[in-house]
């Protein structure tokens, strides 16, 4: 039951941060081409929500969003939850 949970969790976790990845790519492409862009939102709510791997790597590869403090708070206070809940998960649960 544990291990199920574990895949099941880090799969949704690993889903959502390669959606949030292209999604920060995406963005940036339509900056630099005065496109309609994706909310912050939206990017802010996948981080926090599963994707925040995806968003520090999105951050960090196309140099997106990096000044910004809230996509820097947002990615950190991500990691730290999700990092937490596999640990509880593969620890903890019996």
């Amino acid at each position: 039951m544990r291990d199920a949970l574990l895949i099941a969790v880090c799969a949704a976790f690993a889903a959502i941060s390669l959606i949030n990845f292209i999604l920060y790519g995406a963005d940036k492409r339509r900056a630099r081409k005065n496109l309609w862009r994706i909310p912050e939102r939206v990017l802010l709510l996948l981080s926090f929500f599963g994707g925040a791997v995806g968003g520090t790597a999105g951050m960090l590869v196309f140099r997106h969003k990096t000044k910004k403090f809230r996509f820097i708070f947002i990615n950190a206070l991500g990691l730290i939850w999700q990092a937490a809940a596999i640990i509880i998960i593969a620890v903890y649960m019996a």
